[in-house]
């Protein structure tokens, strides 16, 4: 439901440029209407674009809105040192996180937008040492599996030459399991993080992939900012895909896991940042 209060509009119109879907249309008198309603997809602009209050949402009262202070607002020299300084940082410290510091991650992947506003995203976070053990073993077990056929005697020519990018990591497979099963560490699949964010969404979410890769970079931003140390779980998506679903099954989600990132206090800070290779881009 909603509804304007005339006597607060100030008919500045933000709100009827803001709306996604056109709800908001200016009368021949130049004030606020409300058509169509029902096609609302509750983004909240409206809300948050209105200066003057004069917008009453059923799915935004008062206590969900809250003003910004732009003076507290990091400058955007700050946003890029930032973004400068993040690096996948794979040794980590036996400190457990904060639980503060995860809900602040959290929080920070959730708000991050979605597709149509459908807000489908959803999180699992592990850090039981037992589970996280699990995972190394699965994401090991499934890796080893996969590429029997690959280390093939008969097979190995044609596949070196149908997949090479297979072979690169053949051999840090091998190295990794040995490490595992002989010394218990894990020198390649979690390395000794204390947390693990799972990003998911139900099956039938159009746009799951996208969604839940918007809310990894939220998540990895804020725990740049807490100083906890973050990388993306590739080996472990990979080897989710390789037995198709079994992952998702084994910790009760319903649905896809596309994107996870292994977290942890750090053993150390990069005193320098790095610039990249050139930048490319195609102006037209």
């Amino acid at each position: 439901m909603i509804t304007i209060t005339t006597s607060n509009c100030i008919n500045c119109h933000h709100c009827a440029k803001a709306c996604p879907s056109r709800i908001f249309a200016v009368s021949s008198e130049k004030s606020i209407e409300i058509k169509n309603a029902d096609r609302c997809i509750g983004c909240g602009h409206c809300v948050a674009v209105c200066a003057s209050n004069a917008i009453v949402h059923s799915d935004f009262p008062t206590e969900k809105v809250h003003a910004i202070d732009y003076s507290k607002l990091p400058t955007p020299e700050q946003t890029l040192l930032l973004i400068r300084k993040r690096r996948s940082n794979r040794v980590f410290s036996s400190k457990a996180i904060p639980d503060e510091w995860l809900s602040q991650i959290l929080d920070a992947a959730h708000r991050a937008p979605t597709a149509s506003n459908l807000q489908l995203v959803e999180f699992t976070l592990i850090t039981d040492p037992d589970k996280l053990n699990a995972l190394t073993e699965f994401t090991l077990d499934a890796f080893t599996s996969s590429l029997k056929f690959v280390d093939n005697a008969v097979l190995r020519p044609i596949c070196k030459r149908l997949f090479p990018y297979l072979f690169r990591y053949l051999p840090v497979i091998k190295k990794m399991k040995q490490v595992y099963l002989e010394q218990g560490k894990d020198i390649g699949i979690l390395r000794g993080a204390t947390a693990v964010l799972f990003i998911h969404t139900p099956t039938s979410a159009r746009w799951g992939c996208e969604d839940s890769n918007l809310a990894y970079q939220n998540a990895s931003l804020m725990a740049e900012s807490l100083g906890v140390a973050q990388f993306y779980t590739g080996f472990v998506l990979r080897a989710a895909k390789l037995r198709r679903k079994k992952l998702e099954k084994t910790l009760g989600i319903n649905g896809t896991i596309h994107a996870g990132m292994a977290l942890g206090m750090p053993m150390f800070e990069y005193p320098n940042y790095i610039d990249r290779k050139a930048i490319k881009v195609k102006k037209m």
